[in-house]
């Protein structure tokens, strides 16, 4: 498995206030090689964990989508278009049934929680891109796919390589 690192260079405003810890990306960035030491090392609170990446995600409208939730299943971060690599949820914009559309937008609402509710890691496990040309990733919080919660609630299955039948419930 592969854990994306975030781009941490936003701004250079004064940095006195950081320790030399939280400076180590940065310095490593502007010095044009690669840091080996783990972002979370740097991040202050999520270095338990090691997840890093944090955003306010909201419901993705009108065509510019940088950071929103599509539907159960994929969502835009920082402008990269993301399918969950280990789940498969309902369909939102084109459900086949009734029941379809309501599991979608409980799968949509309940990935946007899920991403809001704190720092998480990206992990490329098999391929990175999908035919469609996706990032396909594992979402991770605390080592724990948020894919397999969405299973747990009955809100997706387990990705086996195509669609499943959402009317067949």
């Amino acid at each position: 498995m592969r854990i994306e690192q975030s781009k941490n260079l936003r701004h250079f405003g004064d940095m006195t206030h950081l320790s030399p810890i939280r400076l180590l990306p940065v310095i490593a960035a502007i010095a044009g090689f690669s840091l080996t030491v783990p972002t979370a090392i740097a991040s202050g609170a999520s270095a338990m964990t090691g997840d890093h990446e944090v955003a306010a995600f909201g419901r993705c409208e009108g065509p510019a989508r940088v950071t929103c939730v599509v539907d159960g299943d994929t969502f835009w971060y920082r402008g990269l278009k993301i399918r969950i690599a280990d789940i498969n949820a309902p369909e939102l914009g084109h459900p086949s049934c009734a029941d379809e559309a309501r599991l979608a937008e409980g799968a949509t609402r309940r990935l946007t929680d899920l991403l809001n509710a704190g720092p998480f890691t990206l992990a490329v496990e098999g391929r990175e891109t999908d035919r469609y040309g996706r990032a396909l990733r594992v979402v991770l919080r605390g080592g724990r796919s948020l894919g397999e919660v969405l299973e747990r609630e009955g809100l997706a299955e387990h990705w086996h390589g195509r669609r499943g039948d959402w009317c067949e419930i």
